[in-house]
C-alpha cells in the first residue's frame, strides 16, 4: 500500500534515527473574487502544500518544515531534523502526548466537508449582488469592494507511537464594505460572513444591507465626556474579550508565570452562573476538528462552569510543566512545535435581550468597533480605542468615535453580564456583554 506523505515521513525519521517523531500535512485551497463598483478587481486561486516533520532524540527536539513533497526530499529533511536534535539543549518536558489515541481517525459525524464548489463566475456574481445592495441605499458615497471566496483546508498527523489522522474542512464567505459622508465626517463600515457549508451563509442581500445599515448609522459622530459608564460590547466586538482570557489561562503562559490569572484556578473569575465552553466537536463548527495537532481525543470542555475556571488550555508539553494531564487542546502549524489554544469557544447566553440589557442605563456606551490594543497579561490592565454610540435612557442614540476605553480584565471579568443573542458565526463568539463601570476617555 502506498504511504501518505506523513506516514513516508515518519519512516524516513526512524531510518535517521528518530527515537519518536510527528509529522504534519496541512494543503489550503481557495478561490476568491473581488468587485469594486461593479468592476472585477481581485481574481485569485492559491493553493499551498506544507509539512512538518519534528524529531525527539531523548529529550532534545528539533522541527522542519518542507513545501517539496517526494521521497528524496522526506530523507534529506529527516536527516537534517535528527542531525538539529543532537546540538539543541534538552528539554526535560519534551515528548509525544502520552495520551494519544491509537488507530487511524478521520471527521466522520462533524459534517465539515460541504460538496458545493462555486464557479469564478458564481463568485462575481456573489460579490455583486452585496455590493449593489449595499449602493442602493440613499447615502452611501463610496465603496471599497464586496468579495465572495470559497477555500478547503486538508489536514494530516501521523506519530511514531502509532496514530493517523486526516480530515477536511470547507469555507465559504461573503463580505462587502462601503464608506458614506463626505469628507472630515466620512465613515467607513462593513459587513462578513462565512460557513462551513455554503447553504447556511447568508445571502449577499443581507450582507450587503447590514453594510449599508451600519455605515449610515455611525455618519458625524461626536466624542463622549470623558468619565466613568456602563458599556455593552456588541457581539462584534465581545468576542475580544474571551480572545483574552484565552490568552489568559493558556498552560503555556501559566508555567512561565506570565498571566493575570496565574493564581485562579478554582476560583471565581466570572458571576455565579456563566459558562465559557470549548467544542471541537460542534457540527459544521467553524473550528471543529476530530483530534488536536498531538494526535489527542478532540473533546468539549468547559473553561468556565458556575463563574469558576475549572482549568488551563493544555498541550502535553504544559502539562508536563504544570504536572497535569493534556486536555486536548494543542494546535501547531508545519513549522513550529505544538502549542494550546481553543477550537469553537463561547461563553453562554443570558437571559436579557439587548434591549432589556441597556434598559436601565442612564448614559452608557455601545461599543461596535474595537482598534489599536494595550493589554498587559501580567497585570491585566486594559486600554482600547473604540467607536460606538451614546446610550440614554435605555435607547441606542447618537454616534460617538475616538474614544478609549479602559479597566482591569480580572474586574471587568467579574462584572460581565451577557445578554440572551449569542449567534454562532465564527471560531469564538459571544453575546451582547455589559460591564459597568469602565474608564472612558473623550473629550
Amino acid at each position: 500500500m502506498t504511504m501518505t506523505p506523513v506516514e513516508a515521513l515518519l519512516a524516513a525519521a526512524r531510518r535517521h534515527g528518530a527515537d519518536h517523531a510527528d509529522a504534519i500535512f496541512i494543503r489550503d485551497e481557495s478561490e476568491s473574487a473581488l468587485i469594486r463598483k461593479g468592476v472585477p478587481e481581485g481574481i485569485e486561486r492559491s493553493e499551498s502544500v506544507a509539512l512538518g516533520l519534528r524529531v525527539f532524540r531523548g529529550k532534545q527536539a528539533a522541527t522542519v518544515s518542507t513545501s517539496v513533497l517526494n521521497e528524496a526530499e522526506f530523507d534529506r529533511l529527516a536527516e537534517q531534523a535528527c542531525a538539529m536534535a543532537l546540538v539543541i539543549p534538552e528539554d526535560q518536558y519534551a515528548g509525544l502526548a502520552e495520551s494519544a489515541l491509537q488507530g487511524r481517525f478521520d471527521a466522520t459525524g462533524l459534517d465539515l466537508e460541504c460538496s458545493a464548489s462555486p464557479s469564478m463566475d458564481d463568485l462575481l456574481a456573489r460579490a455583486r449582488e452585496a455590493e449593489d445592495t449595499a449602493l442602493s441605499f440613499a447615502g452611501i458615497t463610496n465603496t471599497n469592494g464586496a468579495s465572495a471566496g470559497h477555500g478547503r483546508t486538508s489536514v494530516a498527523l501521523g506519530t511514531s507511537a502509532g496514530f493517523f489522522g486526516a480530515y477536511s474542512r470547507t469555507a465559504h464567505s461573503t463580505s462587502a464594505s462601503v464608506l458614506a459622508g463626505e469628507g472630515a465626517t466620512m465613515q467607513r463600515d462593513y459587513a462578513y460572513r462565512s460557513a462551513v457549508h455554503l447553504e447556511d451563509l447568508e445571502s449577499p442581500t443581507v450582507i450587503g444591507r447590514e453594510a449599508a445599515e451600519r455605515v449610515l448609522a455611525r455618519i458625524n459622530p461626536g466624542r463622549p465626556r470623558t468619565g466613568t459608564y456602563s458599556v455593552i460590547y456588541d457581539p462584534r466586538v465581545s468576542a475580544s474579550l474571551l480572545g483574552h482570557l484565552v490568552g489568559a489561562i493558556n498552560g503555556a503562559a501559566i508555567a512561565r508565570g506570565t498571566s493575570f490569572l496565574k493564581d485562579s484556578l478554582g476560583k471565581q473569575i466570572l458571576s455565579a452562573g456563566l459558562t465559557v465552553h470549548d467544542d471541537p466537536r460542534r457540527i459544521r463548527g467553524a473550528a471543529s476538528r476530530p483530534f488536536d495537532a498531538e494526535g489527542c481525543a478532540a473533546l468539549p470542555l468547559d473553561l468556565i462552569a458556575d463563574g469558576v475556571l475549572q482549568t488551563w488550555l493544555l498541550d502535553s508539553r504544559s502539562g508536563r510543566q504544570l504536572n497535569m494531564p493534556t486536555n486536548g487542546r494543542a494546535s501547531r502549524g508545519v513549522a513550529s512545535p505544538p502549542s494550546p489554544s481553543v477550537t469553537n469557544l463561547h461563553l453562554a447566553a443570558g437571559t436579557l435581550s439587548s434591549e432589556a440589557l441597556r434598559s436601565d442605563i442612564s448614559e452608557g456606551i455601545l461599543i461596535t468597533e474595537l482598534m489599536g490594543s494595550s493589554v498587559n497579561m501580567l497585570t491585566g490592565d486594559y486600554s482600547r480605542g473604540a467607536s460606538g454610540f451614546m446610550i440614554r435612557n435605555g435607547e441606542i442614540a447618537e454616534p460617538v468615535a475616538e474614544l478609549t476605553v479602559a479597566g482591569n480584565l480580572k474586574d471587568m471579568f467579574a462584572r460581565l453580564v451577557p445578554g440572551s443573542d449569542l449567534m454562532f458565526r465564527q471560531s469564538v463568539n459571544a453575546p451582547s456583554i455589559r460591564i459597568d463601570g469602565m474608564n472612558i476617555a473623550g473629550l
